[in-house]
């Protein structure tokens, strides 16, 4: 589970220098990247909860 936990918090620090150094100058295309980013997030998040479910049941 510790490799599951860096790998989201490395998307979370990644998410976070977006939103404060790499933004698009384009409104809509920072929107987009915003909304896909937040889209791997919690599909990530739904990953880890399968996965600890699945263990979880064994």
């Amino acid at each position: 589970m510790k490799p599951q936990l860096i790998i989201f918090a490395v998307l979370i620090a990644g998410f976070i220098a977006y939103n404060f150094f790499f933004q698009s100058q384009d409104g809509r295309t920072n929107t987009v990247i915003n909304i896909v980013f937040a889209s791997v997030l919690f599909g990530y998040i739904a990953l880890m909860a399968y996965s600890l479910l699945k263990k979880m049941k064994k």
